[in-house]
């Protein structure tokens, strides 16, 4: 017996997860089931979120974030951000008044419902009013801070005519208190507006990690916990590392990721080549190679060797035959021990591979979610391991957790 197979019947019986056989081999893919925390509304008062643009074609921009089992939503619709426990009761609220009732508790405490750009507090709640343009993207760190990715206004965008890049993003600072701190450019605080951002993140030092986009590949802006500008790391699409130097690759580079505790990035790269048919020795088009993850040392510069990502296997049938096609996994995010976790949905839901941060153990567990119900959905991924995602129905929003940081934590133990 494998040690695949031991460690998915060990975790089964730990955790009373539901198994699914294959009929073409004898691997086991275990099924995680998820936990309901709580549901959001759609409306325009505080405990509620905007979705009902879903239906219509344009972006969604209403993500989601857990730290410690405190849930942060930010509604780009409405140009708001909540905080909330896991059984759903709010905690705070940032909001722009134009486009927000005030608070109902903030209404108990001040009758005229007038709003200030300063605290209000209840003796559990607090709020906050601020003219957000375009709410983005958030992450927090070990203290609560929120930073929050903004589109600044018309009149405070700026052009990089070098780069011919439109400066016109910046990402806001909240303290945990539910203040206004500042808002990041790239020199730190009060900075020249950053290009479009894609991703932003915070380590285990309490460091913001900016990941940008730019007419040559990325840009990461890595600052010191007080805001400073730590890195400026370009990273040009046409110089990513490939797998061999003998055959001829198109890269595409789906994520960066900061590590949690070291001064690293890792870029998750999808690897096409040419298809030559076998039989006419024509060429007949492009087909997956594979996916690597490249450690980027950001002190030497270098990159370290990369892991190998096994790829989905999405399994079509034709008649009596059935074809199987590698598909790449997208790059959620690493935990603070070092796995990596990788997602794709599939017909019943989604398929996660953790890989060790070594290669030497791969897990596989399928999330059981009725894809024809959900309209919209954002995960993420925890420093201990528990994925966490935003499912957008019909006339709801619901909350929800994976608790696969158990599952990691057993097979170390």
């Amino acid at each position: 017996m494998t040690y695949l197979k031991k460690a998915c019947i060990t975790a089964a019986s730990l955790f009373l997860f539901s198994l699914f056989f294959s009929c073409s081999g004898s691997q086991i893919i275990s099924t995680i089931e998820h936990e309901e925390l709580f549901t959001l509304p759609y409306g325009s008062f505080e405990d509620e979120i905007d979705l009902f643009s879903l239906s219509s074609p344009g972006q969604i921009s209403t993500f989601i974030q857990m730290k410690d089992g405190f849930f942060f939503i930010s509604n780009g619709e409405t140009n708001k951000l909540i905080q909330m426990n896991s059984y759903g009761d709010l905690l705070g609220i940032f909001y722009n008044p134009e486009m927000n009732p005030v608070p109902s508790f903030i209404k108990k405490l001040n009758p005229e419902g007038t709003s200030t750009d300063s605290v209000n507090h209840s003796s559990t709640q607090q709020a906050l009013a601020y003219s957000f343009n375009k709410l983005g993207k958030i992450a927090v760190d070990y203290n609560k801070t929120v930073y929050a990715i903004d589109i600044l206004p018309f009149e405070r965008q700026e052009q990089d005519v070098d780069n011919k890049l439109l400066l016109n993003h910046a990402v806001l600072r909240f303290s945990s208190d539910g203040t206004f701190i500042d808002y990041l450019g790239q020199q730190g605080p009060g900075g020249t507006p950053f290009p479009f951002i894609k991703n932003i993140f915070t380590t285990k030092n309490n460091e913001l990690v900016v990941v940008c986009l730019s007419n040559s590949g990325y840009i990461v802006y890595w600052f010191t916990a007080e805001g400073y500008l730590k890195y400026t790391i370009p990273i040009a699409a046409a110089n990513l590392p490939v797998p061999s130097a003998q055959e001829t690759f198109f890269s595409s580079l789906d994520e960066i990721i900061p590590d949690y505790t070291s001064q690293k990035l890792y870029l998750k790269i999808d690897y096409h080549r040419n298809f030559v048919d076998p039989d006419s020795n024509v060429l007949a088009g492009v087909e997956f190679y594979g996916s690597r993850l490249y450690p980027l040392d950001i002190d030497t510069g270098l990159y370290e060797e990369p892991l190998i990502i096994p790829p989905f296997e999405d399994v079509v049938s034709e008649g009596y035959a059935k074809l199987t096609f590698p598909v790449p996994f997208n790059f959620l995010g690493t935990t603070e021990s070092g796995w990596f976790f990788f997602i794709i949905p599939d017909q019943s839901g989604f398929m996660v591979q953790m890989v060790q941060p070594n290669g030497q153990k791969i897990l596989k567990r399928h999330f059981n979610i009725d894809q024809n119900s959900i309209l919209y959905h954002s995960f993420t991924l925890s420093q201990n391991g528990i994925i966490s995602a935003l499912l957008a129905e019909k006339d709801k929003a619901r909350v929800v957790w994976w608790r696969t940081d158990q599952l990691i934590e057993s097979l170390l133990n």
